[in-house]
């Protein structure tokens, strides 16, 4: 089972972004994806943004796994 979680873009240069949930950071490969932009949600799976995420279905999925801690 693989779990894919939605993370916020902090900053993009060329084919990689950094990607933020908390205080967590990490570089994905954004080349799948088309017009990326700071403030994008995406969903990350094995390095790669596989998805974008609307806003507001972004919050309300890190809000569920917030409450599942």
């Amino acid at each position: 089972m693989c779990l894919a979680i939605p993370m916020k873009v902090e900053k993009i240069e060329g084919d990689f972004a950094i990607v933020s949930i908390g205080n967590v950071k990490k570089e994905v490969n954004i080349s799948l994806l088309e017009n990326v932009k700071k403030g994008d949600y995406v969903i990350v799976h094995a390095g790669f943004a596989i998805e974008k995420l609307d806003k507001k279905e972004a919050k309300k999925t890190l809000k569920i796994f917030k409450e599942m801690r």
